[in-house]
């Protein structure tokens, strides 16, 4: 249980925040207060735990996605589509383990017209399932971080899950692979369909407002549906999804020249080398997730005058009235 202080409207009004109001509070409150209160509230809302918990939901989705992904390719008639993403995923994973990922991705293929259609569905139906529990950690995390103890009801939090998956999850998790793979994909791209320089060139300059586009959005959407309260608008939102957005294009950049520069990992983990990396990246992708959902509460707490990001420690609070009850009897 979380001890983060509830974000609540100022004077229980009912108005819809904006971006105006957002930059106002941003000009009002000094960066490296709110940043440091903003970490503190995200700490005490057992924030690590939450973003650990996502990760392993974002793993159970990747894995089974990719493989379902490129071996129902041959049973649906898209082969290209999976030549594609095999490629991708070939050209992303390098030392030991791209042995190991080129065995299984061709092994689904092999497999799926072969009575193994059957499994690579109930993986691809899997992948969806943790997607939308992966929403619903989210919106955990979220309520613990807006200082909101009880989640919504099972078959309406687990129903937004769902819907949330669809409609935002999707083009978050494509304006990731985007940034990502940019590169990987275009590649990949033009060796399956043949396209000239030209389009790669565009493509290597269309992949980053497209990426940034489509993460920002879907995580204004995230921001906006998945805490059991009633947000802002979205362009206050965006502001914490802007800071979502700086924190994991940095730390994805830095673990991938930590991975290109140390030959240790892979001389360390061997074959598994892949999924350590994918589980550290989805680790880090969580804790900015989450520290961009910190941002954006403690922003509206900021303009409502109820700056503490943290509830009194209640042993604290006795301690001091024992002292001043002592103090008076004296």
């Amino acid at each position: 249980m979380g001890t983060a202080t509830r974000v609540g409207r100022r004077g229980g009004a009912r108005e819809e925040l904006s971006a105006d109001e957002a930059v106002a509070s941003l000009r009002a409150e000094r960066r490296g207060r709110l940043a440091v209160d903003a970490f503190v509230r995200f700490r005490y809302a057992d924030g690590f735990s939450h973003a650990r918990a996502l990760a392993f939901q974002t793993v159970l989705s990747i894995v089974p996605a990719a493989i379902a992904l490129v071996g129902l390719s041959s049973v649906l008639h898209t082969q290209r589509i999976g030549e594609v993403v095999e490629l991708t995923i070939g050209r992303l994973t390098t030392g030991p383990s791209a042995d190991t990922i080129h065995q299984v991705l061709q092994q689904s293929r092999e497999r799926a017209g072969s009575g193994g259609a059957v499994a690579l569905w109930f993986g691809a139906a899997f992948s969806l399932a943790n997607v939308a529990t992966a929403m619903c950690q989210i919106e955990r995390g979220s309520n613990r971080i807006y200082g909101i103890e009880r989640d919504r009801p099972f078959h309406r939090k687990y129903g937004r899950g769902l819907a949330m998956a669809l409609g935002a999850g999707v083009p978050l998790g494509l304006g990731f692979v985007v940034l990502v793979a940019g590169p990987e994909i275009a590649a990949a791209v033009s060796q399956v369909y043949h396209l000239g320089h030209g389009a790669a060139a565009a493509w290597a300059v269309l992949r980053w407002p497209v990426g940034l586009l489509l993460a920002l959005l879907s995580s204004s959407v995230v921001f906006r549906r998945a805490p059991r309260r009633r947000q802002p608008g979205y362009s206050w939102l965006a502001f914490g999804a802007a800071v979502h957005l700086v924190l994991w294009v940095g730390l994805t950049l830095l673990l991938g020249a930590y991975l290109r520069i140390s030959g240790s990992f892979d001389a360390v983990y061997g074959p598994l080398s892949v999924f350590f990396s994918l589980l550290l990246w989805s680790y880090l992708t969580a804790i900015a997730l989450f520290l961009g959902v910190a941002f954006a509460a403690q922003l509206e707490a900021d303009r409502t005058g109820h700056r503490d990001p943290v509830r009194p420690d209640p042993e604290t609070e006795s301690d001091s009235e024992a002292g001043r009850d002592t103090a008076t009897r004296q």
